[in-house]
């Protein structure tokens, strides 16, 4: 994500706490091979979120933003990147999202608008997560190729890419909903007509209060499961194919 959008005046430290204990609870009762996936889950976080947020800054930057690079955000440094509610909800629920990068649209001194720089930015991030999912699948295909997976290390590589391919996309498709504090909200304003966008600025606490009823009853992950499982064995076979016939 991008901009500081906050928690919607929610009290962070009791958010946080909750999110804590609920960490400690999952962490007792996971037996071995959970734990197994749970260490396979944090290195996937980690670069997921930090290539997803890192994008955000660059195109902001290139842009002529400097806010980003002032922050420190222009990094693969993963701390810099790293929201504590978003990173504990990707390890255990893999929908989350990183420290939103801040921007200051008035800096742009690209040729474009500052509506087409500002979709720019929003979609970087979710665009570096669709990048990564296809990279991670073609190294699944051609190790599969090279028939690599019957070694153990190596086949629980492959769990690990498989892991990576399909929180990239999660993460991806999870950005492109169209409501605050998602990118998807940022890249819907600017390309809808500017009457709607003062009716999304009005709206804007609302829009954020649904979102967090959606994410709270579990609604958005009925909608985005599906979804990712659909376009995440597309994007593997489909890759295995392409890599099969060369």
């Amino acid at each position: 994500m991008f901009f500081n959008t906050g928690y919607g005046g929610l009290n962070k430290n009791i958010i946080y706490g909750l999110l804590a204990i609920l960490a400690i609870w999952t962490l007792a009762s996971m037996d071995r091979s959970a734990w197994i996936s749970l260490l396979l889950t944090l290195p996937a976080v980690l670069l997921s979120i930090t290539f997803h947020e890192f994008a955000h800054a660059y195109v902001a930057d290139r842009y002529g933003d400097t806010t980003p690079r002032s922050q420190g955000r222009l990094s693969l440094n993963p701390i810099k990147h790293l929201d504590f509610m978003g990173f504990i909800l990707m390890m255990f629920a893999h929908i989350g999202w990183g420290k939103p990068v801040q921007i200051n649209p008035s800096n742009f001194n690209s040729n474009k608008s500052v509506s087409f720089c500002e979709t720019m930015v929003a979609l970087a991030g979710p665009l570096a997560n669709f990048i990564l999912a296809v990279i991670s699948a073609f190294v699944i295909a051609i190790l599969d190729r090279i028939g690599a997976d019957a070694n153990n290390l190596v086949s629980i590589f492959m769990i690990f890419l498989t892991l990576f391919t399909y929180m990239n996309i999660g993460l991806g498709l999870f950005n492109l909903i169209p409501l605050p504090p998602l990118d998807g909200e940022k890249i819907f304003r600017n390309v809808i007509p500017y009457k709607f966008r003062e009716w999304l600025d009005v709206n804007y606490y609302t829009l954020y209060v649904v979102f967090i009823i959606l994410w709270i009853f579990g609604i958005l992950e009925m909608i985005i499961a599906p979804m990712v499982s659909s376009v995440g064995n597309y994007l593997i076979s489909g890759v295995m194919y392409l890599v099969n016939l060369i």
